[in-house]
């Protein structure tokens, strides 16, 4: 019968302990595997990952050249078919009920549909990518795939500019004066007489 005196852990569970600084024979005493004196025979001596003792390290002596996407790459968050068996049939699922039942976290570029699993049951599925297998599955058991519609910037409208303002006077039957900008320091002609004349 088990009792609390006769428990033991299952063979294997347990190693023994590695013996430090008791004795050379132990194979590990003496200087305990740490060589001798310096930085990292001290308790709480360790070094970064990258130093290398002051001079100036490899990753920055190597020249940095050409271009590099990893700056453009869109990340997509994974959903698999049957996490969405959790959804009641006929759900609209999209990616705000995606990120409250925890299947999407964190800052990604849109939702990818792949097919590993079975759908159970017809789901409208708003995502950004479905491969061709969840594609497949997802028409067979009646659902159906909407896509994302992404806000497009609205285009700017170039503004009028005098070869514009020209050939609206020419179609008006008038002649458009263009306003010209007096140079720097020049004076009006009334404030030029009025100063003549003091």
């Amino acid at each position: 019968m088990m009792r609390l005196h006769n428990l033991r852990p299952r063979p294997g569970a347990r190693h023994r302990v590695k013996r430090l600084g008791c004795g050379e024979s132990s194979g590990h005493g003496k200087t305990s595997g740490k060589g001798h004196k310096g930085q990292k025979a001290r308790s709480g001596g360790s070094i970064r990952l990258g130093f290398e003792g002051g001079q100036m390290p490899l990753i920055r002596r190597l020249p940095k050249r050409g271009f590099n996407n990893a700056a453009f790459h869109a990340t997509y968050a994974i959903v698999n078919l049957s996490d969405l068996n959790e959804f009641k049939a006929g759900t609209v699922v999209n990616e705000e009920l995606l990120r409250e039942s925890k299947l999407v976290r964190g800052d990604v570029a849109g939702i990818k549909i792949l097919g590993d699993g079975e759908l159970k049951h017809p789901l409208k599925i708003e995502a950004d990518k479905v491969s061709e297998s969840a594609k497949a599955k997802i028409e067979k058991a009646g659902g159906t795939i909407i896509p994302r519609l992404r806000d497009e910037p609205a285009t700017r409208k170039p503004t009028a500019g005098a070869d514009d303002v020209d050939q609206t006077a020419k179609e008006s039957g008038g002649v458009a004066k263009s306003k010209k900008k007096s140079p720097a320091g020049s004076q009006p002609t009334a404030i030029k007489r009025a100063s003549k004349k003091r």
